[in-house]
Parts: C-alpha cells; structure tokens; sequence
C-alpha cells in the first residue's frame, strides 16, 4: 500500500515540476472539451505524408565517403546480432568488400539476430521476472514471454501480427504474446485488491499508449491531458478494452499471460481525479477520439488491430522512429516516448514518413526493413554517431572474444553470481546461483531480470529498472563504469581467458600476440604504432612479473578497456 502510494505522489510531482497545472473535472465525460480541426494539426497526428520521386533513405540525405570494410562490417554486425565479428568474417570482408548484402541476409538469418533486438521489445514492455516493490517476488514462468518475442523476431513474424498480439493474443490463438500487457511491477499481496486492479489497469493502459501510439496517455488518467488533446475520458475508454482482465491473486502456478476472466467485474467507467474510490460516469471502450471513430462492440482485437495498421500512422512513425535510433543512436525526432506537443518535431519529417510507410510496404517485415536501412549508403558513411555498447552488449561481447560465450537458447533465466556485498542484501533464496557454471556464460538476453536489483554491470551502463515502458536507454558516462572494467573479478577473468588463449596459440610472439589480440578485440589490424607500443607494454610487464600470461592479461585488460571496444563507430 505505501509502494503505491508513493508512486501516485510521485505521478503528481511530475507533472508539478513539468509546469502542469492540474485541473480535474468532478464529471470528466460531461466536462470533456471537444476534438476540434486545430487538434489535429500536429505533424505526428496527421496521415503519413508521401514525398513524390524519392524511393531509397539516401534520396533523403546527401551522401557521404564510406566507411572501411573494417569498420562497417563491425558496425552492422553489433547492430544486427549484438556481437563483435570474428577475426575470420573480418578478413574474409575486407577481401571482398562487394559482399556486404550478403553478410547482411546471414547476419539477419542467425539465431543471434532475434537475441539481440528482442531486448530493444522487452525494454519497451517493461520486462523482468519480478514483481518488484519490497518483497520482489519471483514470476516462475515469465521468461516464457522472453523466448517468444526471441522467436518471433528470428522468425520475422510480420510486425503487425507482432504487436497485435502482445494486446490480444489470447483472443487470437497465441497467449503467451499478451505477456506484454502483465510485465509491470505488481503487488499480488495487497489488502485492496480493487486498488491494484486499478493500478495495474492503468499501467497496461499508459504502457499500450506510450509504446503504441507514441504518447504519453498517462497524464491523462487523473486529469485531460495539459498538451495534447487526450481527455482524462479518452484514458479510461482506452482502459475500458482491459477492464475484464485481472491478474490472478496467486501467480506461482500460472505463467506471465494467464488472466483470470471474471464474471461481475465493474462497470468501466471514468475514475474522477483517477482516485480507485471514486468511480464516475460510465463509459464504453473506445479510440482516443483524436483518431477517429471506434467500431460498435469494440474489444481488444479490434483494437489490436486498429492500433497496430498500415492507416494508422502515429504508430508507423513511433515505430519507424525507434528503429531508426537503434541503427544510428539518435531518432529522427528527439522525445522517442512522445510525439506529441511536448514533443520534438524531426530532423527530417520526409525521411520519417517516407521510413514509417515503408514498414506496410515491405510486408511488415522487420528484417526486410533492417536490410533497407543498412544498405542504405547514409549507413555505410564513415562519418556516423559514435554508439556506446549496452551493458547487454558490452557483456555478450567480452565473452565473445574470449573464446567463452555459451550460444544455449531459450529456458528459464540464469543466476549470475554476485558480489557478496550485493547478494548479502538480498532475501534468502533471492542470492542463488545456477549451479552449472557455463550457463553462467550464457548471452545477457537469458540471465534473470530481477527488478529491484540489475546485474552490476548492467545497472552501471544504464540498464532501465523496468518500472515503466523504455523507449530509449540514458547513456551516461562515469568513473565507476572505468572501474568496472578495470577491476572487478569479471573483468579480470575476461583477460586472463583471452591471454591464455594467445598464448597458447602463439607462445610469447609479441607481434604474433598484439595482432591476433587486436583483430579479436577491435575487429581491425593493429597499426606499426599500436604493435611498438604494445611490445613496449609487455617488456615493460614482464620485466615486473615472471609470469608471462599475467602481463599479457594487462595488455588484453587494457584493449578491452578502450573506448575503440566500447564504442561502435
């Protein structure tokens, strides 16, 4: 109760600190200002704009000098499977650099791909296989909504289909996709049950609106929207096609999808001031009516269906605009989480229109999509954003180039071990660890997402807390992430692995060493500098220990340390 207490003072204080006056009405429906012609001249609200003559991303931006096989096999690699490339697919690119589509359909066809970009969908579904809140109680079988989004990224489900079914899948044959809908944090042991219904209710309602329609509907359900024309009416029509799902009380047998369909559930009506207690007006389900009109007897596959459309262009473009930023690092317009007033208009709405109606037009294939952006030559430029590895990544990729990455797929999450001072915080069985210690090397997607604490290096490069919807992760730069890759027992075994591994290859040939060593690491040759400097290094190392391997280690601890392996050019 003190949990969501809070978290309601916390919802006030936003808005408060954001300059928004609230003003809410005793009576929301009768009260509900009209949608008039002005409302629906914001650039995001209108129908997707075609720009005559222009048929590629590159009639859009001016093109630039292209990157150099090195670096963009390594770029589009990281992009499309998550992992650095190996010494081998570098070499064999770099001698024959007209195979890039190629490597682009193999890279998209790996198992690998599905692993990677389902982290991009889980992080806007709020994932974790926690409830959260004080007790962080475990969801045994959440993970089964995981593997699914996995599946059908490597399957290329049509992305239509995709999102229709995290609202409605089990009115369309396919539960274990409307996971999405019960990711939030969750209190099943609250004495109100009424109150966590409503809670949960909203959250489903302002994470579907936030991750669908690119708005932040939230605001509304105490109050009409201060900006844009969603009225607190608006919120709970949209909430109404939820209404006649609840989470059961008990979730240990049952998996992250399975609701309980109740006779006699209330009424759906607007809450006045959003106060559980006060139940108004009685409305039906409905669009928010910026969007035109509902069908009569709407439910949540018409909904689905509506929202997830090739004439429905908010949605075109929210989703347009997210991919677009997970190729480049920035979207096209800025505020990814809304597109509304508040909201940043694009750099380049052409581009944008052109991207988002492209979606529909390749059969809403999200590969085929992938494939258009990176071989397009604005990808291939070598002028680009430079893009921080994600904790995921950044993980995934040290123990790629160590040699001990476990490819294992699917099933329950991993238990990482954790430092004592970390597990010592923890309830009783919340601390255990997988007892086989190579699925400890399995990639990040698979290890357990606990809510209320992160995996240390994941919490240091930004991994969201998943409370609420994340569309696009913060990317901070601190003393304790150098540290991290410095000094903990992760970090340091990483280096020895990958030290023993040369060695045993190539003995003490420093050259031999410094360029297999930076091939692994960097994805590139090393330069005639790089190799002096790095013979400098190991003579001055061994000359300080006897243990040649340990010196090696310093050096493999300092390539993996440099922002060229933390970074994506």
């Amino acid at each position: 109760m003190k949990a969501v207490c809070i978290a309601f003072t916390l919802l006030l204080i936003a808005h408060h600190a954001h300059g928004v006056a609230i003003h809410a009405s005793a009576d929301p429906v009768k009260d509900e200002p009209a949608i008039t012609e002005k409302d629906r001249e914001h650039w995001a609200f209108k129908p997707l704009q075609t720009t005559p003559g222009k048929t590629s991303i590159d009639d859009f931006i001016a093109p630039q000098p292209q990157a150099d096989p090195a670096t963009l096999i390594r770029r589009v690699t990281f992009d499309l499977t998550g992992l650095p490339p190996t010494p081998e697919e570098v070499s064999a690119f770099i001698l024959h650099p007209s195979s890039f589509e190629s490597v682009v359909d193999q890279l998209l066809s790996s198992p690998r791909y599905g692993e990677h970009w389902a982290q991009w969908w889980l992080d806007l579904a709020r994932f974790a296989e926690t409830d959260g809140f004080e007790y962080d109680a475990e969801r045994n079988r959440a993970w089964q909504y995981r593997d699914w989004v996995i599946d059908a990224l490597n399957h290329d489900m049509p992305f239509d289909v995709f999102v229709q079914k995290q609202i409605a899948g089990d009115l369309m044959g396919d539960e274990t996709a409307t996971g999405f809908l019960f990711a939030a944090p969750d209190m099943p042991d609250l004495n109100n049950q009424n109150e966590r219904r409503h809670v949960l209710l909203n959250d489903i309602t302002t994470t579907v609106g936030s991750v669908c329609l690119g708005l932040t509907v939230g605001c509304a359900q105490c109050h009409d929207h201060a900006y844009d024309p969603i009225s607190q009416a608006d919120f709970y029509r949209l909430r109404a096609f939820f209404d006649n799902t609840v989470l059961p009380k008990e979730r240990k047998p049952l998996g992250p999808s399975v609701r309980v369909f109740t006779e006699g559930v209330p009424t759906s009506t607007v809450f006045v001031r959003g106060d559980f207690k006060r139940p108004g007006a009685t409305i039906q389900p409905a669009f928010p009516r910026l969007f035109g009109e509902t069908p009569p007897n709407a439910d949540r596959a018409v909904l689905a269906k509506w929202l997830a459309s090739k004439d429905n262009a908010i949605f075109l473009r929210t989703m347009a605009n997210r991919i677009w930023q997970q190729h480049f690092g920035r979207p096209l317009a800025a505020i990814r989480g809304d597109l509304g007033h508040q909201g940043e208009a694009p750099t380049n709405p052409a581009l944008l229109d052109w991207l988002a109606a492209e979606l529909p037009r390749q059969n809403w294939s999200l590969k085929k999509l992938h494939k258009v952006i990176v071989m397009s030559k604005h990808y291939q430029q070598a002028v680009a954003p430079r893009k921080r590895l994600t904790g995921e990544m950044l993980r995934d990729a040290l123990l790629s180039v160590s040699g001990q990455l476990n490819l294992k797929t699917g099933g329950p999450g991993v238990r990482l071990p954790l430092p004592k001072e970390i597990s010592d915080t923890l309830l009783k069985k919340q601390h255990e660890v997988n007892p086989d210690a190579t699925e400890h090397n399995r990639r990040s997607i698979y290890t357990f997402a606990r809510r209320n604490l992160r995996n240390p290096l994941f919490e240091l490069f930004d991994r969201p807390d998943a409370q609420m919807s994340c569309a696009r992760r913060n990317e901070s730069t601190t003393a304790p992430q150098a540290l991290m890759l410095l000094n903990s027992e992760f970090a340091q075994g990483i280096a020895a692995k990958l030290a023993a591994n040369l060695n045993a290859t190539h003995g003490s040939d420093a050259n031999a060493l410094i360029t297999d060593a930076t091939e692994r690491c960097l994805a590139r040759q090393p330069t005639k500098a790089e190799i002096e400097a790095g013979q400098k290094f190991l003579h001055k190392q061994t000359s300080l220990t006897p243990n040649f391997q340990v010196a090696l280690a310093d050096y493999c601890l300092a390539l993996l340390n440099s922002n060229e392996f933390v970074y994506i050019d």
